[in-house]
C-alpha cells in the first residue's frame, strides 16, 4: 500500500484547500468559517453523515463502508485552529488575519484528512465505518476534551482513533511513532509573592517580593535537578516574573510568577505540584513574606496504546518504506483526552527542514499532502479491510 494514485490525482485541489484555509486563521473554539467549509465539503464527497456543533464547533463524519459484517468503528482526527502569532513567511497565501496564523500545520491537518474522506467515501474500499473528526481549540483550549465530554465516542461508537502531526526538522514525508507515552502533559502555575513594599532607600524597612522572587526562580529549577528521578522527563520552566511596581525607587508590595511543568510520568508530575507549593511557600517565610500558589492542570500525557501504535507503524512502512522512533516530545498535544477515552495512536510526519512550529515563518509543506492522506485512508482500510 504505497501512496495512492488517487492523492496525487488529488493533490492540487487539497493543496488549494490547505493554502484557502491558511489565509483565514481562526483561534481556539472562533473556527466558524473553517467549520463551515470543512462541512460543506464532507457533504459534498456524500458522507452518510456530516454533524457541526460536537465540542462546540467540532465537525464529525460518518463514512461506511462497503459492508459492515463486524461493526467496526475507526476514528480519524485532524486539528482545526490556528495561533495568535503574526505571520512573516510572505507567501502569496498567507494569513489575511493580521496576528493570526496557521503556525502548527492545523491548516494541513485538516486538508489531508479532508482529502482521506473523500477518497474514503468514494471508494468505501473497507468493512466497517470511517468517523473523521475535526476538532476545534487544540491550542491550549481543550477541544479534544470538550469534543469527547460531548460524547463523542459513545454517540458513534468509535472503537479505535488515530491522528497525525507534521514533524518540522523530520525529513519530508517521514513518520516517526513510539509506544506509550510520547506527549508531555502540560500543567501551569501561579505564585504571588507577597511582602512590604517601601522605598528602595530604605530595604531594611520592607519585606522585599524581589529578592524572594530571585531566590524562588532559582529554587524552582532544582525540583528538576535534586528532586527529579534523572532517567525520567520532567520540565519546570518561569517564563514570568511581573512585580507591582515598575518604579526604579520602589520595592514592590507583590510580585508575580508565572510558568510551567511538563512532564511523561504521572508520578513526576504530582511531586512537581507539591514541590512548587513546599518551594515557594518555605522561601517566602525565610524572607517574611506569604506565597499562593496556583497550578493548573493542563493536558495529560499523550499515550500510544502498544498494539495500534503497532497498526501505525504498519500503514507508515507501507507508504513510506519504513517507520522511525519518534523521541519523546515535551510539547503538549490534547489529542491525549481522546487516547484517554479509546485506544489508539499519533505519530508524526515529517515536515522537512521548514521553521519549527509556532514561528512565525513557519508553513506546512504541501509536498507531503500525498503522504499523509494516505496513511489515514491505510488505518481504515487495514483496521477493516473489505471482503
Amino acid at each position: 500500500m504505497p501512496i495512492k494514485n488517487r492523492f496525487a490525482e488529488l493533490h492540487p485541489r487539497i493543496t488549494e484547500w490547505r493554502r484557502d484555509l491558511h489565509a483565514h486563521p481562526e483561534l481556539m473554539y472562533d473556527v466558524h468559517r473553517t467549520a463551515e467549509v470543512v462541512a460543506d465539503r464532507l457533504r459534498a464527497f456524500g458522507c452518510d453523515e456530516v454533524v457541526p456543533g460536537i465540542g462546540r464547533t467540532g465537525v464529525v463524519a460518518v463514512i461506511r463502508g462497503r459492508s459492515d459484517t463486524k461493526g467496526r468503528v475507526i476514528g480519524l482526527r485532524a486539528d482545526m485552529d490556528a495561533l495568535p502569532i503574526h505571520e512573516e513567511t510572505g507567501a502569496a497565501h498567507a494569513s489575511t488575519h493580521p496576528g493570526v496564523m496557521h503556525a502548527c500545520g492545523h491548516d494541513g491537518h485538516t486538508a489531508m484528512l479532508l482529502g482521506a474522506a473523500q477518497y474514503l467515501a468514494e471508494t468505501r474500499n473497507f468493512d466497517g465505518t470511517a468517523v473523521v473528526i475535526f476538532q476545534p481549540a487544540e491550542e491550549g483550549g481543550a477541544g479534544g476534551k470538550a469534543m469527547v465530554d460531548d460524547g463523542l465516542m459513545e454517540r458513534w461508537g468509535v472503537q479505535e482513533v488515530y491522528g497525525l502531526h507534521n514533524a518540522p526538522g523530520l525529513p519530508a514525508g517521514t513518520f516517526a511513532i513510539r509506544p506509550g507515552p510520547m506527549m508531555a502533559a502540560t500543567d501551569e502555575f501561579e505564585i504571588v509573592l507577597e511582602g512590604r513594599g517601601g522605598h528602595a532607600a530604605r530595604p531594611h524597612q520592607t519585606v522585599d517580593t524581589a529578592v524572594m522572587s530571585f531566590h524562588l526562580g532559582v529554587a524552582l529549577q532544582q525540583i528538576v535537578a535534586r528532586n527529579a528521578d534523572p532517567v525520567e522527563q520532567l520540565v519546570v520552566s518561569v517564563t514570568s516574573i511581573q512585580s507591582s511596581s515598575t518604579a526604579f525607587n520602589v520595592i514592590p508590595q507583590r510580585v508575580t510568577l508565572r510558568g510551567t511543568v511538563r512532564s511523561m510520568q504521572e508520578a513526576q508530575r504530582a511531586m512537581a505540584r507539591r514541590r512548587i507549593h513546599e518551594v515557594a511557600g518555605g522561601i517566602a517565610a525565610t524572607f517574611g513574606g506569604s506565597a499562593q500558589v496556583d497550578f493548573a492542570e493542563g493536558y495529560p500525557v499523550l499515550v500510544n496504546h502498544e498494539a495500534e501504535t503497532g497498526y501505525a507503524m504498519e500503514v507508515a512502512r507501507a507508504v513510506a518504506g519504513d517507520c522511525g522512533i519518534s523521541p519523546m516530545v515535551m510539547g503538549g498535544e490534547d489529542f491525549a483526552f481522546m487516547l484517554q477515552a479509546r485506544p489508539g495512536a499519533y505519530i508524526r510526519l515529517g515536515n522537512g527542514d521548514s521553521a519549527g512550529l509556532h514561528h512565525p515563518k513557519y508553513d506546512f509543506n504541501d509536498e507531503i499532502i500525498p503522504m499523509g492522506c494516505s496513511w489515514l485512508a491505510g488505518m481504515v482500510e487495514t483496521r477493516m479491510p473489505a471482503g
